[in-house]
């Protein structure tokens, strides 16, 4: 699908058909907040509990939309020069000795220092990318792991989806790019970000949703299964967890159990497969404890 065909979509049943056909399976609200950030031309910022589809939307959209995903993946510490650009030192120093050398000694310093600083020399990152790129999808991953002044700075990009880049000039996106920033909620987002975006919470699967993304992400599963290990991890959330399983653990077990050649979950079975599933010596030791009860 062309991007200006889907940006035209009319409804957020378009988009969910459009997310359906690429194997995510959205609910409404999913399919609402995406309709309403590409009509809209607005970031969206999704927040949820790890695993549940935060990034598998940004991914799904730009599958959805036939064009590239730019992903910047943010962590303590992360600066703007890590997000936006760099100059290729290395580069400009052997072109500078080129010129020396074919200047004879009679280097003109003034166009030496402009040639240093050209497109053929710029290292571009995701945001500086999604700018020179666009139309594309640019996720901004975990938001939440960066520190103020990078979240700021982001504000400052988003807001008018161009920056300056004191030796070469602006750079603007001629149409912005469609923006997913998601967050696990390690700490709050500030207002000021939040209101330069659109919101949206993203819950765990219901069963039955859960089941019908097992079947789509791997095609053999057998129905039974499928609903087995549903119902497990949907027990396993309820539960004190230090990390409660997501989906991408729920589609793990499923494929451990399918290479197993199982076509049934049962206590022992699960409970030899934990591993796949549980990320923490002492959530497998919790479930164990507890019996996994498989209907």
């Amino acid at each position: 699908m062309a991007v200006d065909d889907a940006l035209d979509m009319k409804s957020p049943a378009e988009v969910a058909t459009a997310l359906d056909d690429t194997g995510y399976l959205p609910d409404e609200g999913i399919a609402t907040a995406a309709f309403l950030a590409m009509r809209m031309r607005r970031p969206l910022l999704c927040e949820g509990e790890p695993g549940t589809g935060k990034t598998a939307l940004a991914q799904a959209l730009a599958a959805a939309l036939g064009v590239d995903l730019i992903r910047l993946q943010c962590h303590e510490g992360i600066d703007a020069a890590q997000a936006l650009y760099d100059w290729d030192f290395p580069r400009q120093l052997l072109h500078l000795r080129t010129l020396e050398a074919a200047s004879g000694g009679e280097l003109d310093a003034d166009a030496a220092e402009s040639s240093l600083y050209t497109p053929r020399f710029l290292l571009a990152r995701p945001l500086l990318r999604a700018l020179q790129e666009s139309p594309c999808v640019l996720l901004v991953d975990e938001i939440d792991r960066a520190d103020d002044e990078f979240e700021a700075f982001l504000l400052e990009v988003l807001s008018e989806y161009a920056v300056t880049i004191p030796e070469f000039g602006v750079v603007r996106a001629q149409q912005p790019p469609i923006v997913i920033l998601t967050s696990n909620r390690t700490r709050e987002v500030h207002d000021a970000l939040k209101r330069r975006c659109l919101y949206h919470w993203l819950e765990h699967p219901g069963l039955e949703r859960e089941v019908a993304i097992l079947r789509r992400r791997l095609p053999g599963l057998d129905a039974r299964l499928a609903e087995q290990v549903a119902a497990a991890v949907q027990r396993m959330r309820q539960m004190e967890l230090l990390k409660p399983p997501g989906v991408a653990e729920a589609l793990d077990w499923a494929q451990a159990l399918q290479a197993l050649d199982q076509d049934e979950l049962d206590t022992e079975i699960a409970a030899s497969t934990l591993g796949a599933v549980l990320k923490y010596r002492e959530d497998a030791e919790r479930v164990r404890a507890a019996g996994i009860v498989v209907p």
